[in-house]
């Protein structure tokens, strides 16, 4: 079992990315915000109630697909709600069940990040769609987040198409 991790910053492209990767891998897909959207239907974004019963649903299906040898592609936006603990957790529930975690960082040019933050797709999802919104998270730090492991597979999106950024990607997990 493989759980592709997918993170970065907010508009560089990770759930584009991650539908397209699905296509080439037949790997299920478990974005973000069907834990979010989910969760925050009891709870308020950033309780401790929402963060502990976010994580605890993000750990649990990661572990039940290990169990069950069911590669995912997951998709993480960095952010200070979220413990630093849950990247430890993670490892080690999708290792101690056979399976490997393989970080992908996709990275985009701020200027970029401003022009595709109100992009009409964003809105489908519940995403953070406001540029002044976002520039006030940003200023206030909302999105500084520990480093995550670093397994050397960064790609830039700021000009890759996800179609182009997602056979990379299959390119490289498949020699993991």
């Amino acid at each position: 079992m493989k759980l592709i991790f997918i993170h970065g910053a907010p508009s560089v492209g990770k759930l584009t990315v991650a539908h397209e990767l699905a296509e080439l891998t037949g790997y299920r897909l478990f974005h973000n915000h069907l834990t979010v959207d989910l969760v925050s239907a009891i709870f308020a974004f950033g309780s401790e109630p929402f963060v502990l019963l976010r994580e605890r649903i993000w750990l649990s299906a990661f572990q039940a697909a290990a169990q069950h040898n069911a590669s995912l592609i997951f998709t993480f936006a960095p952010e200070r709600t979220v413990r630093e603990q849950f990247i430890t957790d993670t490892l080690e529930v999708v290792e101690s069940a056979g399976g490997k975690v393989i970080f992908v960082e996709l990275t985009c040019d701020p200027i970029e990040i401003e022009a595709r933050i109100e992009n009409e797709s964003r809105k489908k999802y519940g995403k953070l769609s406001s540029l002044t919104q976002y520039q006030e998270l940003q200023t206030a730090g909302v999105f500084a987040y520990p480093e995550l492991p670093d397994s050397g597979l960064t790609f830039d999106t700021t000009k890759l198409q996800p179609k182009e950024t997602a056979r990379l990607i299959a390119d490289k997990i498949r020699q993991v």
